[in-house]
């Protein structure tokens, strides 16, 4: 019989062989139990972390994808830039239109399109919003009167999270928070997002404290996750960065048709895993966009593209964070 030639060096190489073989055993123990810490310890806060498997979303489908539209207030001078060489003047007319048009013309277009496409929709907004710009929060919602409602934090520049105050300021924060949003629209949130998307191990310690539910800081993994702290569990949501819409377009001068092929490769692949392999879990993308990018009449057109492909793939469910928790039996 003529071996192979991984067969021809082991049989010459009996001793060595076994030697290798011994090394394989040894990691075949502590590789598991290495990925196991790392399943269970979070990076960021050093608490336990665990990861919720779901074997199929409603339908059987495999592929969750949940949009997360952030309602912001920034203030006059403040907040993205479109041009930074132009930052420094004064007027900044350039800055300040571009910020104006998303809330004046974005949101409510943004609001109208999901309302047409009957696509969930998460809607996650800056407490301060409500009194600085109240007709167009009117509007909007009457558009969207279910949808959840995520607390954003005061606003996203001037009144951030007191990150460097301890926690029992962190908790004051999130409390006043969530209070006036339930004043302006009845509804108390149960989720959370971090302006800027920056917290550390107090804010999630305070967010269970002030009965959060879950939040979408969670910006590591394609599944959903529950992190235990002292004050109580948290679950985190998925949000992968580089699906974003403001980085991309920001950062990275991506312009909307780039970002809808981005976002369509990004589901894409994850059903083509899910086909390839049908008894792989299932798994979650929230998706963030904001009225300065998908709130122009072009961005509005390549997530219209986005949204009409994505409900006719039949491995993708599109749900807002609410479904998505009842689903993975979180709720």
């Amino acid at each position: 019989m003529k071996l192979n030639p991984v067969a021809r060096i082991t049989a010459r190489k009996a001793p060595e062989s076994r030697f290798i073989v011994g090394v394989a055993l040894v990691l075949g123990v502590l590789l598991p139990l290495e990925t196991h810490a790392q399943d269970r310890i979070d990076r960021v806060t050093g608490f336990e972390r665990e990861a919720i498997h779901t074997a199929a979303w409603p339908a059987g489908k495999k592929v969750a994808v949940s949009f997360a539209f952030f309602v912001e207030e920034f203030g006059f001078g403040q907040g993205p830039i479109f041009r930074p060489d132009l930052a420094s003047r004064n007027p900044d007319l350039v800055n300040e239109a571009f910020r104006q048009y998303a809330i004046d013309w974005g949101v409510v277009r943004v609001g109208r399109l999901f309302q047409e496409l009957n696509v969930p929709l998460t809607i996650v907004v800056n407490a301060e919003f409500f009194g600085k710009h109240p007709s167009v929060w009117k509007e909007f919602r009457s558009m969207l009167p279910n949808a959840p409602i995520v607390a954003h934090g005061m606003n996203n520049t001037s009144r951030m999270l007191p990150l460097r105050s301890g926690i029992a300021a962190q908790k004051a924060y999130i409390r006043r928070t969530l209070d006036l949003i339930a004043e302006a629209t009845g509804v108390r949130p149960t989720g959370w997002s971090s302006p800027s998307v920056y917290a550390n191990r107090d804010t999630m310690r305070a967010l269970a404290a002030e009965g959060v539910a879950y939040t979408l800081d969670q910006m590591d993994s394609d599944v959903i996750s529950r992190l235990k702290t002292p004050e109580g569990s948290l679950i985190l949501l998925p949000y992968p960065a580089v699906t974003v819409d403001m980085g991309q377009y920001l950062a990275r001068m991506k312009t909307t048709r780039e970002i809808e092929t981005l976002w369509l490769d990004y589901v894409s692949e994850l059903t083509i895993e899910a086909r390839a392999d049908p008894a792989r879990g299932a798994t979650t993308v929230v998706i963030g966009i904001h009225p300065f990018v998908v709130g122009t009449p072009d961005g509005a057109l390549a997530l219209r593209r986005v949204l009409l492909r994505l409900k006719e793939d039949d491995a993708v469910w599109l749900a807002d964070a609410d479904a998505l928790l009842k689903a993975a039996g979180l709720r």
